[in-house]
């Protein structure tokens, strides 16, 4: 999102009354919060978890305690919970600055050896001052591919940009299943997707998890540029973002990963995403041509007091083949029971 357009929502203190005033009803439907003091129940024995990060750019800009107590609850429960992957789904910085990135190497450092981590870059990561009129980013100056190339769950990166953590894929096992993370940067370009569909089908046999900054839209929709345009705001190709002009508009929105990545494949079980702002939450289930479900969730709790309250995500992994999602604030010590915070899934297993 654009910097001015971003804080004019940031500063709206009422989430309804912003829903409500929106130029685009039809994807503001927001549905109440119903929090509740604590954790949520432990996972069952039989199950483990995938903790998610969205958007903690203003944590990085303004409130760094909440990134910390972020990473550091994940450490202290990785046991309790069985915790085996965290997902970070962009913006990690403000403003793509140094003093920023400090701040995010800092925080995520309390994961290193503790729990693997993989991440992607958002608009708020690319560009001078964060304003995505390139693809330009010190992720990899604070995020060095030599700092994961020899980590059990390293996959590889694209092939054209090897040295580069802003396209990535990961393995990891969990509960005697296998599973492939891919990392796509924000708006992926038409040939980072032709990789990305190389390691999908290379790993046909592993449940697949797509990460990436913009997806999932309100309304429990897609960003489609085609059919939307602006009515849906801050999409890769709106104007809002120079490197999509610059470039030839090679970007891809989520139809378009839809189409020319996600359900070209009978792996893919997830793709999750940050990026939007006002409720910041929605969900959709779409079927392959196999006839798979693939659920797409969108998560971004930026809009929250102090850059997020450190909300964070937990999805449950269970032996019956569904995810119980979690979403918890340590900071708080408090649960959302919300239907968009905590609802249960039901996977399709790769090929079925």
């Amino acid at each position: 999102m654009t910097q001015t357009t971003r804080r004019r929502f940031l500063r709206i203190s009422s989430l309804a009354s912003l829903a409500g005033s929106s130029a685009s009803p039809a994807f503001a439907a927001k549905e109440p919060s119903i929090l509740q003091a604590g954790e949520p129940p432990l996972p069952a024995e039989d199950s483990f978890t995938i903790a998610v990060l969205p958007d903690t750019q203003t944590y990085c800009q303004r409130f760094p305690d909440g990134f910390h107590a972020q990473t550091q609850w994940l450490v202290e429960q990785k046991k309790r919970r069985r915790i085996e992957a965290v997902l970070h789904l962009g913006d990690i910085t403000e403003h793509n600055t140094p003093s920023q990135w400090e701040v995010a190497r800092a925080a995520m450092g309390r994961l290193d050896g503790e729990l693997p981590y993989f991440f992607v870059p958002g608009n708020h990561d690319c560009g001078q001052n964060g304003k995505a009129a390139d693809r330009s980013t010190l992720l990899n100056d604070y995020f060095p591919k030599s700092k994961y190339d020899k980590l059990p769950t390293f996959g590889g990166t694209y092939d054209k940009e090897p040295d580069s953590m802003c396209n990535s894929y990961h393995l990891f096992t969990a509960g005697g299943r296998k599973f492939l993370v891919i990392a796509l940067e924000f708006g992926p370009r038409a040939d980072v997707v032709r990789w990305a569909n190389e390691v999908a089908a290379k790993h046909a046999n592993r449940e697949a998890i797509l990460i990436t900054h913009a997806y999932t839209y309100l309304g429990n929709v897609r960003y489609d540029w085609q059919k939307f345009g602006e009515k849906q705001s801050w999409n890769p190709h709106s104007k809002s973002y120079p490197m999509a002009k610059n470039n030839g508009d090679d970007v891809m929105d989520g139809e378009e990963l839809w189409q020319n990545l996600v359900s070209r494949h009978e792996n893919f079980i997830l793709t999750l995403n940050g990026h939007v702002l006002r409720e910041g939450l929605a969900r959709l289930t779409s079927t392959t041509p196999g006839g798979r479900d693939v659920h797409q969730m969108l998560v971004n709790f930026q809009m929250k007091p102090n850059g997020g309250d450190s909300w964070l995500r937990l999805m449950e992994f269970t032996a019956q083949g569904t995810v119980e999602v979690h979403d918890y604030s340590p900071t708080q010590d408090c649960s959302n029971l919300g239907a968009q915070n905590r609802f249960t899934l039901k996977l399709s297993r790769p090929g079925n």
